[in-house]
């Protein structure tokens, strides 16, 4: 049984972090280097949970930084707009992000929209000009993290793990359990989701302007 669980385990160390790729494109002629302080205002769509979300408003923080902007990131920006009683589905449109933008005294807000966080991940991003609702950037990217092979390893390894444990006469309780909580594990926001979103990410934001250039 200690075997079959090594197996398990080493399989599932070698799942392949999957591919990733991402393009973008520039509203031609505008003056970036007027843009310092930049808000991430939401992250919408299929992801599963608010960490989620400030995880990916994160990522997007860290390449706004790199491009010599000054960004607010979206827990502090949810935040400041509650304080105003602002209505968050309002974010859907980009008239609603503007306003978002000039409550929050930002000259430009990012918005992100991922209608898939599975075993395929795709995003698309906007940077909006809060004066008159125009997009300034936009972005997309997509990848794959092998979550659903990760997610059946994890199941194994989580039944042998409970049939290992058990008595003999519980073995078959402890290998259901054990495959329960070894699947939800597998299921999780894993690091390998974080890492193949990050790349994703930067590829989108290999276009994005710097502010003042280096």
């Amino acid at each position: 049984m200690r075997m079959l669980l090594i197996s398990l385990l080493a399989a599932a160390l070698l799942v392949v972090v999957g591919c990733s790729s991402g393009e973008s494109c520039v509203r031609a002629g505008y003056d970036f280097s007027k843009l310092e302080k930049v808000a991430v205002v939401d992250v919408v769509g299929n992801v599963g949970g608010e960490a989620g979300k400030n995880q990916i408003s994160d990522f997007f923080v860290m390449e706004l930084l790199k491009k010599g902007y000054a960004p607010v990131e979206r827990a502090q920006v949810q935040t400041l707009l509650d304080e105003q009683d602002f209505q968050m589905s309002d974010l859907t449109s980009a008239d609603g992000a503007a306003r978002a933008g000039r409550i929050l005294n930002v000259p430009a807000v990012v918005v992100v929209n991922v209608p898939k966080f599975k075993e395929t991940i795709n995003m698309t991003a906007k940077l909006i000009d809060v004066q008159d609702g125009s997009i300034l950037w936009l972005g997309s990217g997509d990848g794959s993290t092998g979550k659903t092979l990760a997610t059946l390893f994890g199941i194994g390894a989580g039944a042998a793990t409970g049939a290992a444990v058990s008595g003999e006469d519980d073995k078959v309780v402890g290998a259901i359990a054990g495959g329960a909580i070894g699947g939800v594990a597998g299921y999780g926001l894993t690091p390998q989701q974080a890492t193949q979103t990050k790349k994703i990410i930067e590829k989108m934001c290999k276009t994005l302007p710097y502010r003042q250039q280096i």
